[in-house]
């Protein structure tokens, strides 16, 4: 991946995926811990990091796993971060969440990967109810935030989003790509949200030729390793 197109990729995630959006102020406020927990539920964080990928064709493993609370995972302060230091032309874009945000005390794991192609591809899983994870498979984009631009520092990056139909991987899912421009250079995310048993799963690939087949192929594997290892 590009590392002009990074800063953008989270970016777009934190603002384009209202149902899954970086915890925003909260993200600061959490204390990050490995056995974080969701009262009620029983997935710990730790569980969670064993239930990721360990590998997928075409990627490789890039660092460890990260756990804890979601809002003290690095990534996830990243994208809280840099949506702060940006400006979008549609600002409601960056807060309007029709699902809800993900509180930032819940419990989460997240693992990266890079392909061989250049491609970045990132999961995450959160213990969440199923009544919180079907609020977030069930939000939308707002109509008005289908198009939009950001700007990081001097530079300003369009970007275009879709959104499938209602899918049916896990328990439920929703699928949304985001093709970005910025300079002469073109990029594209797309990214899933599946529930699973008390869990929320997101899988996002990122990359200059990346599919909605590519992000929903890594989606099922994730589901069917998440569903291999927690009780």
């Amino acid at each position: 991946m590009a590392s002009r197109f990074f800063p953008i990729v989270l970016l777009v995630t934190a603002a384009a995926a209202s149902a899954c959006g970086g915890g925003g102020e909260r993200a600061r406020e959490v204390r990050g811990t490995a056995r974080a927990e969701v009262a009620g539920i029983g997935y710990t964080s730790d569980q969670l990091a064993q239930a990721l990928l360990t590998g997928a064709p075409g990627y490789r493993r890039a660092g460890e796993p990260d756990s804890g609370e979601y809002g003290s995972l690095k990534a996830i302060q990243n994208a809280a971060r840099l949506q702060r230091e940006a400006t979008l032309d549609k600002p409601r874009c960056g807060t309007d969440r029709p699902g809800g945000t993900v509180a930032g005390d819940v419990p989460a794991a997240l693992v990266s990967f890079t392909g061989s192609a250049g491609q970045t591809a990132t999961e995450t899983l959160m213990g969440m109810s199923a009544a919180d994870a079907e609020k977030q498979v069930n939000a939308r984009v707002p109509s008005g935030c289908l198009r939009f631009r950001t700007k990081i520092g001097s530079n300003w990056a369009e970007h275009r989003v879709v959104e499938a139909p209602k899918g049916e991987i896990g328990e439920g899912s929703r699928t949304v790509g985001v093709s970005t421009t910025s300079g002469g250079a073109r990029s594209r995310t797309w990214y899933v949200v599946f529930r699973g048993r008390h869990y929320l799963a997101t899988v996002t690939v990122f990359g200059p030729a990346v599919t909605r087949e590519d992000a929903e192929r890594l989606a099922r594997e994730a589901r069917a390793q998440a569903e291999r290892v927690l009780p």
